[in-house]
C-alpha cells in the first residue's frame, strides 16, 4: 500500500486520484499487479518532486503513470513470451446458438475480454494514444509529451487504434463469417495442418494462455501455428462445442472423463484471428461455469469440415 498520511496535503490528493490511475495502468498493462506497480512508482515520484512546480497534479500523475506504463509495455516487446502473474478475467460462458439472432447476444462490457484482448494487439504507442485519449478524455496534446510526438501525429495514432478496435466489433452480418474461421482454425489444428493455420491468423495474432504456473503470451502466427498450444483445444480432448465467451466467438472442450480440458475465446477482424484466448489450468476451468459435457450431441463435437 502506499505510505500517506491523512493529515498530509500532498498524501490526500494523490489518494484522491489513486483510483483513477490504477485504472489508467490497467487499461493500459491489463494487469491488476503491475498497475499497483506504476502507481506505487507515481506515488514515489511525486513525493521526490517539488509540488509547488505542480500545477495541475492530475495531469502531472496522468502523465507520470502514462510514461511509466509506455516503459512496461515496451518491456514486455522485448520479452513477449513471458509468464504474468495476473489470470484472464471472470470469463461469462454461454452456448452459442448460431440460430439465434447476433442482437440477443450479451457483448462483454468495456473492462471485460473483448476490450482486453483487442488492446493487447496494439502497439504500444497506440494504445496509450486510445486508452488516454478515447477512455480517459486526456488532450492530444498531453499524450503527445508523453510519447514525444507532435498532436497531430498522436491524433493518427488513436485514430489508427481505434480503426483497429471496431474492426473487431461484431456486426449482425458478420456473425456467420466469423464462427467459420474459428471452425477453420479448430479443423487446422486437429489436423496439424500448418498452412491451413496460417491462413486464418493474423501474422501478429496475440496468444494468451491461462496455465497453473501463470499467463503466457505468444506473438506471431508462424509461433501460435507451430507451437503445441495451436492444438491445445481439440488435443486429447473427446468432445466439444461452440461457446461464447464474454460475447466472444469460443470453444469449450471436455477429456473422456468429462473434466473440462480447454477453453478458447477468439477475436476475428478483416476474415482472420488476431487474439486467441486460451484457458487450461484444471483449477480454473472446474471453478467456472461451463456447459454440461452430458448434452453435447454428436453433431456438436469436433469435425473437420474438409
Amino acid at each position: 500500500m502506499f505510505d500517506t498520511s491523512p493529515t498530509d496535503p500532498v498524501g490526500e490528493a494523490f489518494e484522491a486520484q489513486r483510483d483513477r490511475l490504477r485504472a489508467v495502468a490497467h487499461r493500459m498493462l491489463g494487469s491488476h499487479a503491475d498497475a499497483e506497480d506504476v502507481v506505487q512508482e507515481a506515488w514515489l515520484r511525486l513525493s521526490r518532486q517539488d509540488t509547488a512546480t505542480i500545477h495541475n497534479l492530475a495531469g502531472w500523475l496522468t502523465t507520470v503513470v502514462g510514461r511509466i506504463s509506455l516503459d512496461v509495455l515496451r518491456s514486455r516487446q522485448a520479452r513477449p513470451e513471458a509468464s504474468y502473474d495476473d489470470r484472464l478475467p471472470e470469463l461469462v460462458v454461454t452456448v452459442d446458438d448460431s440460430l439465434a439472432p447476433e442482437d440477443d447476444v450479451a457483448l462483454a462490457d468495456s473492462v471485460g475480454l473483448a476490450l482486453l484482448v483487442v488492446l493487447e494487439s496494439l502497439g504500444p504507442s497506440e494504445r496509450l494514444a486510445f486508452v488516454l485519449h478515447d477512455l480517459f478524455a486526456v488532450p492530444f496534446d498531453e499524450i503527445g509529451q508523453i510519447l514525444g510526438r507532435s498532436t497531430d501525429a498522436t491524433k493518427m495514432l488513436a485514430s489508427r487504434a481505434r480503426r483497429k478496435v471496431r474492426a473487431t466489433e461484431r456486426p449482425t452480418a458478420a456473425g456467420r463469417e466469423r464462427r467459420e474461421v474459428v471452425q477453420a482454425f479448430l479443423a487446422a489444428a486437429r489436423r496439424g495442418d500448418f498452412e491451413g493455420l496460417l491462413r486464418v491468423l493474423d501474422p501478429e495474432v496475440r496468444l494468451t494462455v491461462d496455465t497453473s504456473d501463470g499467463v503466457v503470451v505468444i506473438l506471431g502466427a508462424t509461433k501460435v501455428a507451430t507451437g503445441a498450444a495451436a492444438r491445445v483445444a481439440v488435443g486429447g480432448a473427446a468432445r466439444g462445442r461452440a461457446v461464447l465467451v464474454d460475447g466472444l466467438p469460443g470453444f469449450v472442450s471436455w477429456r473422456e472423463n468429462g473434466t473440462p480440458f480447454s477453453l478458447m475465446a477468439f477475436t476475428v477482424a478483416d476474415g482472420r484471428i488476431v487474439a486467441i484466448a486460451t484457458v487450461i489450468d484444471p483449477a480454473r476451468l472446474a471453478s467456472m461455469d461451463l456447459p454440461d459435457p452430458g448434452w453435447v450431441a454428436a453433431e456438436h463435437e469436433v469435425t473437420d469440415p474438409g
